[in-house]
């Protein structure tokens, strides 16, 4: 159920929009200013922008939640319902919630009391599968209300198995609706997929909440990416929706075929899969190469759609109405600011998880956000994945800081990195696509970067192009080859 917010005289309202508390009134300029200060449009141009936008500003879901303390009480309660149907029926949650002492659901009297919960990990879920094929023992209804299947990505390990009932797939939906309502994204959009909709969760969803928000859902399944530009042209598609590394490589390929597509009809872009979007270097990236803004979004496919950019795109915030979240040392298990991200959907009671250690990488940001929303935000989104981390003589590096350092520079098309072990020593190589015209001065300037930013050495070479890979979607570029025997 929407509820329209209660305007004042000359200003916008005290009050909540779209998730966000308001301590002051705002002047209408305030709110029209961030449209103007991305497009750089004229202010009659800026003016039609935000009335068109309008529905996503002045409106709210019951559940999103004026103060921090009302929030807590909604979660908890969630929380509770959320017990007492897998103590009841699901064979995974009931023995490790017995083990743990939870017998009833009015056990967990307190979110400190939800914190003594044991965590829930992928190499759990996935045993479960492996012991109980094909889907597992979390399940809390019998397959016959199930009326979907998916599986993760497999990047960190063999596919997981998902089932979403009617009710976890509206719910997965509402959850990518806070993601549009975040970017802006309203009824008046078409909204454009450039992915395959294969077993894969991807966008599925965010196809489905497309229809819920009213928009134009145009599917980039099956084409090519020459086809999918001709189809965002022909069907003036404003939004697009993609892996960052994707929307890349479609810029890469309109340059080739000399479409300008920064003076398109894309106004907006929504990033997921991989932490690109929220990486300063590469959204730049994208944001001129299309010429629209870009946003990061955040999930999973065990999990949901956990995360989305306001439109101050500072920061990723954290849907904390559809789900509660921690950071936690990923040694230790303490609560911290910077470490891994836990989470527990509050809405997909057919198969749930209940403190869900992610394997996301994230930083907290205790200051507020200038949207006024209460929700927990992350600086820079999800930072990268735990277990992706290596260490290259001593010093932690994490690809997505290399993704950083590369993506400043306009004149790389591409890259790939491999590292090396030899005489016992770790070497570092990356490999760059150049595109046309570029000077090879570019090596030089970006081994000098890596070593001020990360403090080590890298060995840095040009290759033909076309000569390294594409990818729809997460992209690999990473490379370590030090498990080998023999290298080289």
């Amino acid at each position: 159920m929407l509820t329209a917010v209660r305007t004042g005289t000359g200003a916008c309202p005290y009050g909540l929009i779209g998730g966000h508390l308001l301590t002051s009134p705002v002047s209408p300029l305030t709110c029209i200013l961030p449209f103007r200060a991305s497009t750089g449009a004229s202010p009659l141009h800026t003016l039609r922008a935000f009335v068109a936008k309008l529905p996503s500003f002045f409106m709210y879901s019951k559940n999103e939640i004026t103060y921090r303390d009302a929030l807590c009480d909604l979660q908890l309660k969630r929380l509770r319902n959320l017990m007492s149907a897998v103590l009841a029926d699901n064979a995974f949650y009931r023995e490790k919630l017995t083990l743990a002492g939870i017998r009833r659901a009015e056990d967990i009297q307190t979110l400190a009391d939800y914190r003594l919960l044991p965590f829930t990990t992928k190499a759990e879920l996935s045993a479960d599968q492996t012991a109980h094929p094909p889907y597992g023992s979390n399940t809390t209804f019998s397959l016959d209300r199930y009326i979907r299947v998916h599986q993760t990505s497999g990047t960190t390990g063999a596919p997981l198995c998902w089932l979403d009932t009617e009710e976890s797939w509206d719910w997965f939906a509402r959850c990518w609706t806070k993601v549009y309502r975040g970017a802006g994204v309203t009824a008046n959009d078409n909204l454009f997929f450039a992915f395959s909709f294969g077993p894969f969760i991807g966008f599925w969803t965010a196809l489905e909440a497309a229809r819920s928000i009213g928009a134009m859902a145009i599917s980039g399944g099956a084409m090519s990416s020459i086809q999918r530009l001709q189809a965002i042209r022909d069907h003036g598609a404003t939004v697009l929706i993609s892996t960052p590394t994707y929307a890349l490589h479609l810029a890469e390929v309109a340059r080739a075929e000399g479409i300008d597509i920064a003076r398109g009809s894309i106004q907006t872009t929504i990033h997921a899969g991989e932490p690109g979007a929220g990486l300063p270097a590469t959204k730049a990236r994208i944001e001129q190469a299309w010429g629209a803004r870009c946003y990061d979004h955040a999930g999973a496919t065990e999990v949901g759609a956990w995360g989305f950019e306001c439109v101050h795109q500072n920061g990723l915030h954290v849907n904390e109405a559809e789900f509660i979240c921690e950071v936690i040392d990923p040694d230790t298990g303490k609560r911290t600011c910077e470490g891994e991200l836990v989470l527990t959907n509050l809405g997909r009671i057919g198969m749930p998880v209940i403190r869900y250690r992610t394997g996301d990488r994230v930083k907290l940001n205790p200051e507020p956000c200038a949207c006024g929303s209460i929700f927990s935000r992350l600086i820079g989104g999800v930072i990268g994945r735990i277990d992706d981390a290596v260490i290259i003589r001593g010093v932690n590096v994490y690809p997505s800081a290399i993704e950083n350092i590369v993506r400043g520079f306009p004149e790389v098309a591409e890259f790939a990195v491999d590292i090396y072990r030899q005489r016992e020593m770790d070497d570092m190589e990356i490999r760059l696509e150049l595109n046309g015209g570029a000077s090879h001065a570019i090596v030089d300037a970006i081994a000098k970067e890596v070593r001020h930013i990360l403090g080590i050495r890298a060995g840095v070479q040009t290759v033909p192009p076309n000569t390294l890979p594409r990818f729809e979607l997460k992209a690999r570029r990473f490379n370590d080859h030090r498990h080998l025997s023999n290298h080289r």
